[in-house]
């Protein structure tokens, strides 16, 4: 048996959710886990120096979450601190870390997670949503991360890392599966060297949902909730020798089907249980519903490898050729369900969005104590979006406004590293950021607009960062971090009785401190880590009240702190666990805060003179304070192949969907789980497996529209599959 220090007792403590202790103490010759290698610095580093709270989704884990067709929202409680929802359905994904997110969802809104895909941000929260296949990895970084990614990364980044192609030979895979309501999932890529210095990738992706929800008020079954989506990408490499390597990369995207299915007065009246006579799978619209969608984008990454020094180039475009969502938003009819005051149809987009991105990075080799890298990073980002209403008796379009906004970003950064000891590791970073919008109202049909037709808005801040890494061990590593961030100014656009709205620059900083160790000979790994942040002038979105109406406001200051933990391990050979689990408290403090209340739920919060809502002490909204997650797989080995089992849970705790409390607009805690059972053959080639998502069939309302009546809308049903995988 392994004798175990006080610290490797206390780690494991700390980090285990299950009592597998001394199975793990008792089987020092099993297997171990491979070297987790992650990029949050830049440079491809073991998870274990990185002194950042950072977790990498990959592999078998990442495949079983996609499996059933889903979008990006997917990874929503997942990992530790991670929240992710839309009241759009498959676009405009909105991402929460640390409870630290926005629930802005106009035309151009920015939010504080950053998602970085292939080394190129996705700035709008349309290039958000792009789909999860053939993918290396995912790493999510929590905290800031304002000096080595640049745009608005203040709460964390999402960071998407595409399979690379390579000379070596041809091989690929392919994917199909198939569950219920006809969803189809078809997915696979192939690799081809062309010569000894270019190699070509080629990836794919096709989706298919039936419509399976009936309109009861056009007495039409089986009209909504069905979705046709596909995406490609095809990456060309070229080395032609060991010092140089371009890799290209060519993607677009096309969404078609049912944009979020509204439902009125769903919440029962002092509750937040489901309205008596729910069904999910009838809705009463007399509104049109669809979504459209379709993006492109190209990347080009440029290695120098010049001895004493690397350099790079990224040069980046993601383009929007089409947006247009359309829904009935006061989720019913004149009849019903309940009482509706009034009928409200909308719809929007983007016309287009054209994102231009441009950053050279050096980076030193030094053998020495002292590394460094910096850089230089451009940002442009141009596009028209708009909003329309509409009759829903006729249909007919009553009111259009169309916006501009051209957004210019530049930045200088830089990092240094110093090996004070083997054992001591001390960083640091800088960076200077200039953020320019300019924003104008370019029609406007049946709206009187209020106040300007144009704001210009400018800002710069210097970010900065300073770490510390203290190896106890060669298994064993703590870590301290202070870092600041900033999210430039947001801009929303005008509506007949709001005029132009800006919420100003917001600020964070951040003190977080943890702990990381490989145990049991590297059969266990476990990470724990602790924080706290204050956010001054954080950007929030006001929304309803008793009117169909958005506007951004500034908190003067919101706080934050938690833990994390994430945990994996081998309890034999064939029987692999992980868990994770964070705490995360947050509170908005601005006693002179206040927002219009609702017009049929039931407010909680204090009222002031003026009749409206005092937010001062809530938490954020679409921050649960707690989220947990745990998977386990076991293998029987057989004499052709493997039988496997596996399982994987997420639990998040009760949400607010708004800026004030009410009994009505407050998420239940929410427990979704996976199973899966398979067999594979030949070495692992060859794969087929049943499963199950949302296997205890769980219902949750998720969201809501905060004006008129009680209306909101759930979470994806149960769904039931089989899948079949090969390579070669």
């Amino acid at each position: 048996m392994i004798k175990l220090s006080k610290m490797h007792k206390r780690l494991l403590a700390l980090s285990a959710v299950m009592p597998i202790g001394s199975a793990l103490a008792q089987n020092a010759s099993e297997p171990q886990l491979e070297t987790v290698t992650v990029t949050a610095q830049r440079r491809a580093e073991n998870i274990k120096d990185v002194p950042v709270s950072v977790t990498l989704l990959k592999d078998e884990k990442l495949d079983v979450l996609v499996s059933g067709g889903q979008d990006i929202r997917l990874l929503a409680g997942k990992v530790p601190s991670l929240n992710v929802e839309s009241s759009n359905g498959r676009t405009f994904p909105r991402f929460y870390i640390r409870g630290y997110g926005n629930t802005d969802f106009s035309t151009f809104a920015s939010q504080p997670v950053s998602l970085v895909y292939d080394d190129v941000v996705q700035e709008n929260g349309i290039l958000k949503g792009y789909p999860i296949f053939d993918v290396a990895g995912v790493e999510v970084l929590r905290g800031p991360q304002g000096t080595l990614f640049g745009r608005n990364t203040p709460a964390g980044v999402v960071k998407f890392e595409s399979e690379k192609p390579n000379t070596k030979k041809v091989e690929g895979y392919y994917n199909v599966s198939w569950a219920t309501h006809n969803t189809v999932n078809l997915e696979g890529a192939a690799n081809v060297p062309l010569s000894n210095e270019w190699a070509m990738r080629v990836s794919t992706l096709r989706q298919h949902r039936d419509n399976f929800v009936d309109n009861t008020y056009t007495k039409q079954d089986d009209v909504l909730e069905g979705y046709n989506e596909h995406a490609e990408r095809v990456q060309f490499l070229y080395t032609p020798s060991t010092t140089f390597s371009a890799l290209f990369n060519v993607h677009a995207r096309s969404t078609t089907g049912s944009a979020r299915l509204f439902r009125a007065n769903i919440i029962k009246k002092g509750t937040n249980d489901f309205a008596d006579g729910y069904d999910f799978t009838k809705l009463n619209t007399n509104g049109l519903n669809g979504q459209n969608l379709r993006t492109n984008g190209a990347n080009a990454r440029l290695t120098w490898d010049l001895g004493s020094v690397k350099l790079f180039s990224i040069t980046g475009y993601e383009g929007v050729d089409e947006y247009y969502s359309r829904g009935d938003i006061d989720g019913g009819t004149p009849t019903g369900p309940g009482f509706i005051p009034f009928q409200v149809q909308t719809g929007g987009g983007l016309s287009w969005l054209h994102q231009y991105s441009q950053e050279f990075r050096v980076e030193s080799k030094n053998a020495g104590p002292l590394n460094w890298q910096s850089g230089v990073y451009f940002f442009k980002e141009s596009g028209e979006g708009y909003s329309n209403n509409y009759d829903s008796n006729t249909q007919a379009q009553t009111s259009h406004l169309q916006s501009h906004q051209n957004n210019t970003a530049s930045a200088l950064f830089g990092s240094v590293t110093y090996d004070l000891s083997d054992s001591v590791v001390l960083r640091g970073g800088l960076r200077y950021t200039q953020d320019k919008k300019d924003f104008r109202t370019v029609e406007a049909i049946n709206v009187t607009q209020i106040g300007p037709k144009s704001v210009d808005e400018s800002k710069h801040k210097t970010n900065w960062d300073l770490s510390a890494t203290y190896k106890l061990s060669k298994d064993i590593s703590t870590y301290a971090r202070v870092a600041t961030g900033f999210r430039a100014p947001s801009i929303a656009a005008a509506s007949a009785s709001v005029p132009i709205t800006v919420a100003d620059a917001e600020t964070i900083t951040s003190y977080e401190a943890g702990v990381k160790a490989d145990l049991f000979n590297r059969r266990a790994r476990a990470s724990l880590s602790v924080y706290n942040y204050d956010v001054k002038n954080q950007q929030l979105t006001v929304v309803g009240g008793n009117s169909n109406v958005t506007k951004l406001i500034n908190a003067a200051k919101t706080t934050g702190r938690g833990l994390e933990a994430d945990f994996e391990a081998f309890v034999t050979p064939d029987f692999k666990v992980t868990a994770g689990g964070s705490y995360n408290f947050t509170e908005i403090k601005d006693a002179s805060l206040s927002v219009a209340k609702c017009g049929s739920c039931t407010v909680t919060d204090p009222l002031n003179a003026a009749g409206r809502v005092v937010i001062d002490g809530n938490p954020l909204p679409q921050a649960p304070k707690y989220i947990l997650n745990a998977t386990a797989r076991y293998n029987w080995a057989l004499e052709n192949g493997n039988l496997f089992v596996l399982t994987d849970w997420s639990y998040r705790s009760k949400i607010n969907f708004f800026l004030y409390e009410a009994k009505e607009f407050t998420g239940k805690p929410m427990v979704e789980g996976g199973l899966r059972v398979g067999y594979n053959w030949a070495g692992g080639k060859y794969e087929v497996a049943g499963y199950a998502r949302n296997i205890t069939n769980t219902e949750r309302i998720i969201g809501a529209i905060d004006f008129n009546n009680l209306t909101g809308f759930v979470n994806e049903p149960r769904q039931f599959g089989v899948q079949f995988k090969g390579s070669f």
